[in-house]
């Protein structure tokens, strides 16, 4: 079993009282702003900003630090057609057959549909991929403990990411999703976990007028 290695702790910053409550409730009114969009200018997007923003998404906590994630940043027009097509010929198959009503009526306040511009549109795609394990070159598995949730919090991160370098997003995940593994070349170990699209928002873009829950629903203090 190997040895653990350990170093000093040389990146915390311990703010005041005073300032921690300021950079809190900064940050708060910061992530207030965020909205999902849906409609997107294909203005073009420095990659350096979305290396940065995967960088910190990259820097997410994991099971053992296992890092059980990939991310293909789709930008080439014709794979996000392909993309679009697929995830479409899904959406159809869900909105007119799948879904069960109870679904259709939670969707209905968001005004979803099975018509996705938004993956030609958007000038980035980016597909996260969970790695429930990792397969050796010699056909060994080794397991990946707590995948969904570390690549849950890993885009959790990524979205926040993208807001502070003030751009929108959308989650967007077509069911099922084993075409992205196809299109994209991806091993059959991996699992699609969603497709984040990235951008500016285009000049005519709307969105829902929507709540979030009290807080008195949602946190307990004990």
């Amino acid at each position: 079993m190997p040895v653990p290695t350990f170093l000093p702790l040389t990146t915390y910053h311990e703010f005041s009282p005073q300032e921690m409550a300021l950079r809190a409730k900064l940050f708060r009114e910061e992530m207030l702003r965020r909205r999902t969009v849906r409609q997107f200018s294909s203005r073009p997007v420095s990659r350096e900003v979305i290396d940065d923003c995967l960088w910190a998404a990259r820097s997410a906590p994991s099971g053992a630090n296992r890092q059980p994630w990939h991310f293909v940043v789709v930008t080439n027009a014709e794979l996000k057609r392909t993309i679009r097509e697929a995830a479409e010929e899904e959406e159809r198959r869900f909105y007119h057959e799948r879904a069960p009503q109870e679904w259709l009526d939670a969707l209905a306040p968001l005004g979803t549909d099975e018509n996705k511009p938004y993956l030609e549109a958007a000038p980035y795609l980016i597909v996260i991929f969970s790695q429930p394990y990792e397969a050796t070159p010699d056909g060994h598995k080794i397991k990946n403990y707590y995948a969904s949730e570390s690549v849950g919090i890993a885009t959790g991160m990524l979205i926040t990411a993208v807001h502070m370098a003030g751009l929108v997003s959308l989650t967007h995940t077509p069911s099922p999703m084993g075409f992205l593994n196809r299109i994209l070349g991806r091993p059959i170990h991996e699992k699609a976990f969603l497709i984040l699209v990235v951008g500016y928002p285009a000049e005519e873009a709307y969105v829902p007028e929507i709540s979030k829950k009290p807080a008195e629903e949602t946190v307990t203090f004990l």
